[in-house]
């Protein structure tokens, strides 16, 4: 009885532990992180290094959004994976996006630049990895096939010209 006891307990400790394990980075979303270029050093990865250009000025808060690049997740509401913030600065700016594995990803970068949390359509500015058109038609969302690229084990780079109205 006392040995049947301790392997129920132990049974049940191993349950509670693995409930309160964090999910596999593949199935979570909405992490806030902070621009760590060592996680694009050589040899680091899976990665993308994103030089953002044309930042029209230093105020307000740039802020860059990792995506999976399929039609599901692609600018989905609470559907990024990765996110991060930083005070904008006038021409070009260099963020480290760390990716959970290799796969196809996409990049949404917008600058606040009031840095009053909302989206000014006239003010703030936007931009997205493979630098699609954005036009009335698409209401800047082009499709995620537009956007997609591909992710190794590596370092990938990658330029994104910002666009304002």
């Amino acid at each position: 009885m006392k040995r049947t006891l301790v392997a129920t307990t132990g049974l049940a400790a191993l349950a509670l532990t693995a409930l309160a394990a964090p999910a596999p980075a593949e199935a979570q979303y909405r992490q806030k992180i902070s621009n760590n270029p060592a996680k694009c050093a050589a040899g680091a990865g899976p990665a993308v290094r994103v030089t953002v250009t044309d930042i029209r000025e230093s105020t307000g808060t740039m802020r860059v959004q990792s995506y999976r690049g399929t039609k599901e997740d692609w600018l989905e509401k609470g559907k990024w994976i990765y996110r991060m913030e930083a005070p904008a600065k006038a021409g070009s700016m260099t963020f480290c996006m760390p990716l959970p594995r290799p796969g196809t990803y996409a990049i949404a970068v917008r600058h606040d630049v009031n840095g009053n949390g909302d989206t000014d359509i006239f003010a703030d500015g936007g931009a997205m990895s493979n630098n699609p058109s954005i036009n009335i038609w698409n209401l800047g969302k082009p499709s995620y096939k537009k956007t997609r690229f591909d992710v190794g084990p590596g370092v990938e780079s990658i330029s994104i010209r910002m666009r304002y109205r």
